[in-house]
């Protein structure tokens, strides 16, 4: 079955970053089609209504419009021209712009959804010093606003194929596999390893475990691992049926040392994974994007991030 991604793209460096994954990623989804698209900038709203009334006004107006489509045109031939020297069809890649109305992210999602998109790739622009917080842009935006279709957020150069699905027992986490599964499923030469991390009691209980603490792990653990066992139940399922081999599954469980946005992060560097899926929420909504998803973006560098809602 024929995948469809909405590669966004500007001029920027992330761009080719996010258009290179696009490419190499063509090796793990077959049957990729891509759409380029470029959301131009805005024009100034003082302009468009003085060339309601002055001439000269109007007369820049349809000058700066036609600069724009220019100018997006060139970056995204630029772009399409990049893929085909990677080995993608010209004919698997179109190419589409269009001035921004309601706002980039809206735009671009708004595209997405009219369109049937399977997925939005977007590079992420990289975080200073002062921005140790969620990353702005359109990235953060896309990611928090696409409530249908998942993000691809792709930061700096990604050469490696390995899948990490961090999954935490939620419904969440299915939508997540059921992603990774229509996206990469019929490859045989994949592997994908569900990477949980066992949660501190505090995820679980809002109470004071001071006096009853080690009496509670001995209850909370065993639960933990009962549900991250039947959820591999049910994920491994949806795999069988998406003609995954078992040997393409591996289940990694690690108790939390740590953050679990930062558990993840720290495996992905360590097992060299390209590519990291999240599901945006988890358990009671609390987990993802309301922290792991969130704190994955934050971390996760010279990688890419599928985030699923």
């Amino acid at each position: 079955m024929e995948k469809k991604i909405l590669l966004t793209v500007d001029g920027s460096i992330h761009s080719t970053h996010a258009v290179e994954y696009g490419g190499r990623i063509s090796s793990v989804v077959k049957a990729l089609t891509y759409t380029l698209f470029f959301v131009q900038p805005t024009v100034s709203q003082y302009l468009i209504d003085e060339a309601e009334t002055d001439l000269t006004a109007r007369a820049e107006l349809k000058k700066l419009i036609r600069k724009n489509a220019g100018m997006a045109r060139d970056i995204l031939e630029k772009h399409k021209a990049r893929m085909v020297r990677m080995g993608i069809a010209e004919k698997r890649i179109d190419t589409d712009t269009r001035p921004k109305v309601l706002g980039i992210a809206k735009d671009i999602i708004d595209y997405g959804q009219q369109g049937l998109f399977d997925a939005i790739l977007i590079g992420r622009r990289g975080l200073s010093r002062l921005q140790q917080c969620f990353m702005s842009s359109a990235a953060a935006n896309l990611v928090q606003h696409s409530t249908l279709i998942p993000v691809w957020v792709v930061d700096g150069e990604v050469t490696s194929n390995r899948l990490m699905l961090a999954v935490d027992g939620s419904e969440a986490s299915l939508r997540a596999v059921d992603h990774v599964c229509f996206m990469t499923g019929g490859n045989e030469k994949i592997k994908v390893t569900l990477f949980h991390v066992m949660p501190m009691l505090g995820n679980y209980c809002v109470i004071d475990f001071n006096e009853t603490e080690k009496g509670a792990h001995k209850v909370i653990a065993p639960g933990a691992k009962q549900c991250i066992d039947r959820f591999y139940a049910h994920a491994k399922k949806i795999f069988d049926n998406a003609g995954f081999k078992e040997k393409q599954i591996e289940l990694k469980v690690v108790r939390r040392a740590m953050d679990v946005g930062r558990a993840i992060a720290t495996e992905a560097k360590k097992g060299d994974y390209g590519t990291v899926i999240v599901g945006r929420r988890g358990i009671n909504d609390a987990f993802f994007m309301g922290t792991v998803s969130r704190q994955v973006l934050d971390k996760v560098v010279g990688r890419a991030v599928w985030v699923v809602p």
